[in-house]
C-alpha cells in the first residue's frame, strides 16, 4: 500500500530542519539538512501509519493526498 502525505519543512535558526506531517498528530522530526529532515519523518511516518493500521484505527483522508510538498510512504 502507498500513501502519500503533505510534507511541511522549516529551517530553524541555528540552520537544521524540522519536518512534519500535520494530518498524522505528533508525526515530527528534524535534521540538519533537508533530506535528513525528510529521510527522518518518512521512517517516523512508516511507524505511525503502520501502527494506525495495526491498532485499527482510520487513516486521515488527507494522508492520501494533498498540495505542496509530498511523500510517498509504501508499506
Amino acid at each position: 500500500m502507498t500513501y502519500t502525505v503533505k510534507v511541511s519543512l522549516q529551517e530553524e535558526h541555528d540552520g537544521r530542519w524540522s519536518a512534519w506531517i500535520e494530518s498524522l498528530p505528533g508525526c515530527a522530526t528534524w535534521g540538519y539538512t533537508k533530506d535528513d529532515a525528510l529521510r527522518c519523518l518518512h521512517e517516523a511516518a512508516v511507524l505511525v501509519l503502520e501502527d494506525m493500521i495495526e491498532c485499527g484505527e482510520s487513516i486521515p483522508a488527507e494522508v492520501e493526498s494533498g498540495d505542496g510538498m509530498e511523500v510517498a510512504i509504501h508499506l
